[in-house]
């Protein structure tokens, strides 16, 4: 089994939750990179779990640092929940 990145992300608390990223893609029309996320507690479950999407800049060091930013754009969320609907298709035909 593959191994998952994992990612640590603050809230506006200050309150630091730990995360696994599903996938990440770029975008060229935009030139934009995006990441979606799940709360590492919820990976494994077989329940619907909730999807964070961000944008995203790679640091450019050491330790792969993300810049996340929100997406605040209509037009990117279509673009983020189109990539999510071809990623859960693929997940399903790949567990039958």
């Amino acid at each position: 089994m593959e191994e998952k990145e994992r990612i640590i992300i603050p809230d506006e608390n200050g309150d630091e939750h730990l995360f696994e990223v599903l996938f990440t893609f770029d975008v060229e029309e935009n030139g934009h990179s995006y990441m979606t996320v799940v709360p590492a507690d919820q990976a494994d479950s077989e329940d619907e779990v909730e999807v964070y999407a961000f944008r995203y800049e790679e640091e450019d060091n050491e330790e792969r640092d993300y810049k996340l930013f929100p997406i605040e754009s209509d037009k990117e969320w279509e673009i983020v929940e189109e990539m999510l609907n071809t990623f859960s298709e693929e997940e399903e035909e790949g567990d039958e």
